[in-house]
Order: structure tokens, then C-alpha cells, then sequence
């Protein structure tokens, strides 16, 4: 019998105490309003950032923009001397530049035959 009581001593020791459900209290409309308050500063101040940091975005672009317009410009300007150059010459030797022409056309042409013929062996 010593041992029944020693048994239920420790039974009653695991007895899960319930713990009493807590009511859940309305939200306070204050909180509720000082939330939004401060949820609108927060969004805001974002605003402004986002804002600011666009405008810097766009005076690069602008920047970047004229870089790349002076450089299209200087290329232009280039090409066209390159392109009186070559003009100049083959007027002054008609012959050389048939021959240049010739040249370079065999060349191409070497090289798009070689290239179809290793496409047909695939």
C-alpha cells in the first residue's frame, strides 16, 4: 500500500495546472489614430527621399546624356575626314583601290565559303 500513495503523489505532481484565458482588450482609438499619425510622417519622409534621390538620378542621366551626345558628335565629325580621305584616294588612284577593293572582297569571300562549308559537315 506504500507504494500506491508514493504513485499518486507523483500524479498529482504532473497535473497540469489551465491558466486562465485572457481577454483580449479592444484597441484603443487613440493608438489607432497615433499610429496613423506616425505612420504618415514615416511614409512622407520616404516620399522625400525617394523624391530627392530620383532627381539626382535624373541630373546623371542629363550628364551622361550630353557626355554621350559630345562623344556621337566627335565620332561624326571623325568618320566624315575618314570618309573625304578615302574619296581623296580613290580618286587619285583608281587603280589601287580596285585593287584594295578586289582584295578584300576575296577575303570575305574565303571566309564565308570556308565558313558554310563547316556547316554543311554538320
Amino acid at each position: 500500500m506504500v507504494k500506491k500513495k508514493v504513485t499518486k503523489k507523483k500524479i498529482v505532481k504532473r497535473k497540469v495546472v489551465k491558466k486562465k484565458a485572457v481577454k483580449k482588450k479592444p484597441v484603443n482609438k487613440n493608438i489607432s489614430r497615433t499610429v496613423k499619425k506616425k505612420v504618415r510622417k514615416v511614409t512622407k519622409k520616404v516620399k522625400n527621399k525617394v523624391t530627392k534621390k530620383a532627381e539626382k538620378t535624373k541630373a546623371q542621366i542629363k550628364k551622361y546624356e550630353a557626355k554621350a551626345k559630345a562623344e556621337l558628335k566627335k565620332a561624326k565629325a571623325r568618320f566624315l575626314k575618314e570618309e573625304a580621305k578615302a574619296k581623296q584616294f580613290i580618286k587619285k588612284n583608281p587603280e589601287k583601290a580596285v585593287a584594295i577593293a578586289a582584295t578584300l572582297g576575296a577575303a570575305i569571300g574565303t571566309v564565308a565559303g570556308a565558313l558554310a562549308r563547316k556547316k554543311r559537315k554538320r
